[in-house]
């Protein structure tokens, strides 16, 4: 039996890892003077130690932001010609894909998820930065009519450094999403990964470098608080990205904000599924027990409450999802597995909290609402049938495998319960009628509407972002890339001393 210490190793190895510890990547290098602490870094399926990390502190921080400032003014990646920096990212996208399996068995053993989800990732962070590599040569200014004697037009510039925290759910793909652009557009990065999964940026930010990237252009310093507090509130970035939770983004917000820092916030999301009784039962099947149980539930924009039309067809369809969840094998994602474990014993305690309190309220748990006896952090997948969208279930972020269910009669009133949320990240609806899906998207409040699909969540070519809490600004998409320029104005008068 190889155990996941051997797999990690293996894996590293290959991808030219040697060593038992990773330290901070900064300045082009991972930091061979590293006297700070590690702290191992282990499978949430096993409880098996991988390696260890550096446990990044505001020091550390100071450092990989003064090399990224120095890198950008240096200009060595900021006024280098666009179409070099594309070709330097279509290196790094073509790289990630011939290491895809080592990187994937990585992110497989470091989250949690499923060996085939975790292929998945790796490929759509090679297609972040194949995308991105495409736009280098593309975004530009405009020019500007005004009168005859003056010439005007603007110029897009590179904001500067970029500061960037991603969680733990899609490492690599957050990598990818949030340094693709920003280098792509001459910005150099600080990106702080989460603790409890930091390989594949550090290992993603040492591809680039090999690429061709220069030094102190793309540094990742893992850590927890108080490193992510000192980049939100370091005076030395120009631009920051967070992805997380609501209180901690609003910590990210009033620290940037103290510096007039610009921040991207994608925060929680409580999207809704709603299943009109005329849906195609079996793609909406597969849709929904995606949208939920895909990666153990730990995705922002995953379809959390259920709303199914009150009627026969509306049983039929909660008998095949509550059939669907129970199909789910529980197990390690390396071993082929379909429902992996959460990240941590923290995460699944949290889950397991509200798995208690399930049935208060008038809750009825349909299927699972338990706690595998195995070691991992395992969490069954869980349907529960709730009488109204003000129960618990219905209006906090679980961020686990648990399906909330509520029933309407009409469009009018499905609406009223999607809306009916302080989040407004995604949507999912299903039905034949595509007077009542527009008509419903039109309604929903979120920023983004999928309508009798699931995947296009996942798309690296669509803005991406929320409505009330779930944030403001957009990644992905062309639409991200306003986030990493600064758009300059330039006026000239022609054959005359005097313009106005």
């Amino acid at each position: 039996m190889i155990s996941s210490t051997q797999r990690a190793q293996g894996a590293l190895a290959a991808l030219g890892i040697d060593s038992t510890r990773l330290a901070p990547y900064i300045d082009g290098h991972f930091q061979r003077d590293y006297t700070g602490d590690y702290c191992a870094v282990v499978d949430p399926a096993t409880e098996e130690p991988l390696i260890e990390v550096a446990d990044g502190q505001p020091a550390d921080i100071d450092r990989a932001v003064a090399s990224a400032r120095a890198s950008f003014e240096s200009g060595a990646w900021a006024r280098r010609r666009p179409s070099q920096r594309g070709q330097i990212l279509n290196r790094i996208a073509l790289t990630l894909r011939e290491r895809a399996e080592h990187l994937a068995v990585i992110e497989t053993l470091d989250v949690g998820k499923p060996h085939a989800e975790a292929l998945a990732d790796i490929e759509a962070t090679a297609r972040y930065f194949e995308f991105y590599a495409g736009l280098a040569d593309k975004h530009g200014g405009r020019t500007v009519p005004l009168a005859d004697h003056l010439v005007d037009f603007t110029l897009l510039e590179p904001i500067g450094v970029s500061g960037q925290i991603i969680p733990f759910n899609y490492p690599a793909q957050n990598t990818g999403r949030g340094g693709a652009p920003a280098l792509a557009m001459g910005c150099s990065v600080v990106l702080k990964p989460s603790p409890d999964c930091p390989l594949n940026p550090l290992l993603i930010a040492a591809i680039a470098t090999e690429c061709g990237v220069p030094a102190g252009v793309f540094n990742v310093v893992p850590g927890g608080v108080d490193a992510g507090r000192t980049l939100s509130s370091h005076p030395g970035i120009d631009q920051i990205t967070f992805t997380g939770s609501v209180a901690t983004g609003k910590e990210v917000a009033l620290a940037a904000a103290r510096n007039v820092t610009p921040s991207v916030l994608e925060l929680g999301g409580k999207s809704p599924v709603v299943v009109f009784d005329d849906a195609d039962f079996e793609l909406a099947i597969a849709g929904v027990s995606g949208s939920i149980f895909s990666n153990a539930g730990q995705t922002c924009a995953a379809g959390t409450r259920l709303l199914v039309q009150r009627s026969a067809r509306g049983e039929e369809f909660l008998d095949l999802l509550v059939e669907r969840a129970r199909s789910l094998t529980i197990g390690e994602g390396i071993e082929g597995a379909t429902l992996g474990p959460l990240v941590s014993k923290r995460q699944q305690e949290r889950v397991a909290a509200y798995l208690e309190a399930a049935c208060e309220g008038g809750g009825v748990v349909l299927t699972g609402g338990g706690v595998p006896d195995r070691k991992g952090y395992f969490v069954e997948p869980t349907v529960v049938e709730v009488p109204n969208n003000k129960h618990r279930l219905a209006q906090e972020e679980i961020f686990g495998p648990v399906m909330t269910v509520i029933r309407f009669d009409g469009l009018e009133e499905a609406a009223e319960i999607a809306n009916d949320s302080e989040f407004g990240l995604s949507s999912y609806v299903w039905t034949k009628d595509i007077d009542k899906a527009l008509s419903l998207a039109k309604r929903i409040r979120a920023g983004q509407v999928n309508i009798n699909t699931f995947e296009v969540g996942t798309g690296i070519e669509i803005p991406f972002g929320g409505f009330k809490n779930s944030g403001w600004g957009r990644e992905k998409g062309i639409e991200t890339l306003a986030s990493y320029t600064q758009t300059k104005n330039v006026c000239i008068g022609l054959n005359t001393a005097l313009t106005r």
